[in-house]
């Protein structure tokens, strides 16, 4: 099995700073100003010792320039959702774990992406990075509990891959605290048997450890102390199914031209990640956010399943068309497909006066070269234009 587990850096703090990229250059954190905790920290801030989950009051002692940022959950989540699309180009077996954290059971997949995990790691992160403008770390190994100890080590925005062969030597000198479950009281009974790294654990009789902390405990620590971990990722039932992406403007806009073009944009990201996925659809779901944040949805059926960005481009800019705005100030625009079906059994009739080779091999050409080369790899010339 490989498995990948993205860990999103100082997620609520690197969405903010995309927000109001000032931010990157001074201490700040999200949370509550002076009540409450700290959500989370930007790294100028952890160097104060700002901590996720200290008290407000005791960050702003530690640093009183600090910058304070009230938590905009809705946008957290709108972001999150984007990534998420973006995990399922790669795979379909994707484990959200938070808001901030995914399993990506990479065993198939890398069948079709070619067989180094670091280079689909490595366009994952390239790829949140250019959609979401947040940073993201990488770890690859054999299991999930081994997966998510190496994103740890690659932190911050890094990546590192432990291969099957390789666990024990990455895993052994680790503090005992590393391993999952492992809190404050359990930490503190190991040490008092003398065990202060995992090597220490693995050197145990798992006889000893469930004498010391019961059955269940002990026996899963053992196992874990040599790297073995059964469990699997646990992807959304089917049924779910839907791909959609979304852009917030830098700057609410009122220019239709320019809406337009992110809705041309969304729906090009939206059917290459249909097609990375084999899958087809005819619902097409547009959503417009204003600048009051008020959100409406429109939905249409077009007339076959398709994967194609024209199809679903004409549909969605149909369905902005009649909403006939006045100079509405929109402040996010999104595109999505639902109700997807596996591309493999459908039929489509061919017009009489359609080309033998038309868009659906060059758009096939254009997956394949960004696959290889990076997410700007091949742009139309109308999405070469920077958001408003």
């Amino acid at each position: 099995m490989i498995v990948a587990h993205v860990d999103m850096d100082a997620f609520y703090a690197s969405v903010e700073m995309a927000r109001y990229p000032e931010l990157r250059r001074v201490p700040m954190f999200v949370g509550g100003s002076e009540r409450g905790v700290v959500l989370s920290a930007n790294y100028p801030a952890r160097a104060y010792g700002i901590a996720g989950g200290m008290p407000s009051s005791r960050a702003r002692r530690l640093c009183p320039q600090v910058e304070v940022i009230h938590p905009d959950f809705d946008h957290y989540q709108d972001v999150s959702v984007g990534i998420r699309e973006i995990f399922d180009t790669v795979t379909d077996l994707v484990e959200m774990a938070s808001i901030d954290e995914a399993f990506l059971d990479l065993t198939t997949a890398m069948r079709r992406l070619g067989g180094d995990p670091v280079e689909v790691g490595e366009r994952l992160r390239a790829q949140v990075m250019d959609e979401q403008r947040v940073p993201c770390s990488v770890g690859i190994g054999p299991s999930k509990f081994i997966a998510k100890l190496a994103s740890q080590a690659a932190k911050p925005d890094g990546l590192k891959l432990v291969p099957a062969d390789e666990v024990v030597n990455f895993l052994h000198p680790l503090p005992v605290e590393a391993i999952w479950g492992v809190g404050e009281v359990t930490a503190a009974k190991l040490h008092k048997l003398g065990l202060k790294h995992v090597r220490d654990i693995a050197m145990t009789k798992r006889s000893t450890l469930q004498r010391a902390l019961g059955a269940g405990q002990g026996g899963l620590l053992f196992d874990l102390a040599w790297g073995r971990d059964e469990r699997s990722v646990l992807a959304r039932d089917p049924s779910e199914h839907s791909v959609g992406s979304q852009e917030t403007f830098a700057r609410d806009t009122d220019d239709a031209e320019i809406v337009a073009t992110e809705i041309l944009r969304m729906a090009e990201r939206t059917a290459s990640r249909m097609r990375a996925q084999r899958m087809v659809g005819r619902t097409i779901t547009l959503s417009v956010r204003f600048a009051d944040f008020t959100t409406i949805t429109r939905t249409g059926t077009i007339a076959h399943h398709t994967d194609s960005t024209n199809d679903i481009y004409a549909e969605a800019l149909r369905l902005f068309r009649r909403l006939h705005l006045q100079r509405a100030r929109i402040r996010r625009v999104g595109v999505r497909v639902e109700k997807l079906v596996p591309k493999e059994g459908m039929y489509r009739q061919p017009a009489l006066d359609e080309p033998e080779h038309g868009w659906e091999e060059a758009e096939a050409a254009i997956d394949r070269a960004i696959l290889k080369f990076g997410p700007k790899a091949v742009q139309r010339a109308r999405l070469t234009r920077a958001l408003c």
